[in-house]
């Protein structure tokens, strides 16, 4: 019992020690925290049930396979090649499963809703959430870029992001909504550190922005569905191809590394598809 024991605090300490040197790894690749934490995560779950060879990476995609969605898997999958590339076992690495892509955009909300919300929360909520709600519209910005916004981006008109690779992106501030968030930080007299702070002085975390939109979508009378930060994104997506349609720009500006990636912005919700067919299809 004790020698298991033993072997069993060797095997952990020998796992710890090889997720920290990954982790640095991953830190040199550019990755950022979250996609880090990501990455050791599932590379711990694997290691702590399953021993490291090829037949039980290949059991263990196929039991991801029948308990998971495919992007789930891939997702797991990709942390594990990311750990076996680190290891110099590119061979052993698994093969992505196929996600079957739909021809259309899912849960996404309209630009009509996304005008009604601000206007409704401009009106009855703290001013905060009316410009988080607009930053999410006007600028395509992650939500977890959106809560790095500071008062300096507002001087500059713009927020430059360090991307993998050493790549930089910017998010531009347009015009009329920076003139509107300066006179706002003005009478609030909030001129430096972060844009979005909550009552504590602390800056706001995408969980808690997440869950404040859905409070609002329930409380408000728009289907939740639609209502998360990354909706947002594909509604200023699809906004910006329609006034402008320059998709390479639109890849610059979302910060896709494969225009292919931004291609599906060029189709429509499916409601706008089912709205056609009942507007075209009269025979």
């Amino acid at each position: 019992m004790e020698l298991k024991t033993q072997k069993r605090s060797m095997k952990m300490k020998k796992t710890k020690d090889n997720l920290a040197l990954l982790d640095e790894h991953l830190v040199g690749k550019g990755l950022s925290i979250n996609t880090r934490k990501s990455y050791l995560s599932h590379v711990k779950i694997f290691l702590n049930s399953h021993g490291l060879n090829r037949n039980s990476l290949l059991s263990y995609k196929e039991q991801l396979v029948e308990a998971y969605k495919p992007k789930t898997v891939n997702a797991k999958i990709l942390a594990l090649n990311a750990y076996l590339k680190f290891l110099k076992k590119d061979k052993w690495c698994l093969k992505m499963i196929k996600v079957q892509q739909k021809m259309f955009l899912e849960n996404v909300i309209s630009h009509s809703d996304y005008k009604y919300l601000k206007k409704i929360v401009h009106q009855k909520e703290p001013r905060l959430w009316y410009f988080v709600i607009s930053y999410l519209g006007a600028t395509g910005a992650r939500v977890s870029e959106i809560t790095k916004f500071k008062v300096d981006h507002i001087q500059t008109g713009y927020f430059e992001i360090y991307s993998k690779g050493g790549k930089i992106r910017r998010l531009y501030i347009p015009k009329r909504l920076q003139e509107e968030t300066w006179q706002w930080l003005t009478e609030i007299n909030h001129l430096s550190g972060y844009l979005f702070v909550g009552k504590a002085g602390l800056p706001i975390t995408p969980r808690f922005l997440s869950s404040k939109l859905k409070s609002f979508a329930k409380k408000y009378g728009i289907d939740p569905k639609v209502v998360y930060p990354h909706s947002f994104r594909h509604m200023f997506a699809k906004k910006f191809l329609e006034s402008f349609n320059d998709i390479a720009l639109l890849a610059d500006l979302l910060g896709h590394e494969n225009i292919e990636t931004t291609r599906i912005y060029l189709r429509r919700t499916s409601s706008e598809q089912h709205e056609i067919i009942n507007r075209v299809v009269t025979w």
